[in-house]
């Protein structure tokens, strides 16, 4: 009998994005040069014309992207006139990480600030229609001082 294999695979998490964008060979220049992607695998069409698979790392994190084609059920967010999702991304300085990846062509949603939640955090959208947050963590706030936080944060209307 054969040796069993694991039920996820050595460098994967249970959970793991999987991204469909209109060039992957692209997404995956800039999400090396935005985030430090390190690539793990490009699996190409037999025509040579898409990929039909590729991964890279991203802080030890695996993310897998496929091109966008339609014919096989993937589209990508810019198809489909945006995203309700959004990738998070725990960095060591998000100040640092999110000024490389603006510079690597990724658009401000919201610049870094001091969240009541316990993380500084910014959110970017990449060249591909994906949304990123990008946070790294500074506090340990309890759950009361979250909600007591959040409550004069977003004060009900009319008060």
């Amino acid at each position: 009998m054969a040796d069993r294999v694991a039920p996820i695979p050595d460098g994967f998490t249970a959970v793991t994005p999987h991204l469909v964008v209109d060039d992957a060979a692209a997404a995956i220049a800039f999400y090396t040069a935005a985030f430090g992607a390190e690539e793990v695998l490009r699996l190409p069409t037999p025509d040579g014309a898409h990929l039909m698979h590729a991964e890279v790392s991203i802080g030890g994190s695996r993310v897998m992207l496929v091109d966008t084609m339609p014919e096989h059920g993937s589209r990508s967010p810019q198809s489909l006139g945006g995203t309700p999702v959004t990738i998070h991304l725990y960095v060591d300085d998000v100040d640092a990480v999110f000024e490389t990846a603006v510079a690597a062509g990724a658009s401000v949603v919201m610049p870094p600030a001091d969240m009541f939640w316990g993380d500084r955090y910014g959110r970017v959208t990449d060249p591909f229609g994906h949304s990123w947050s990008i946070a790294t963590h500074i506090a340990d706030p309890s759950q009361d001082e979250i909600v007591e936080a959040a409550a004069a944060a977003f004060p009900p209307p009319g008060t």
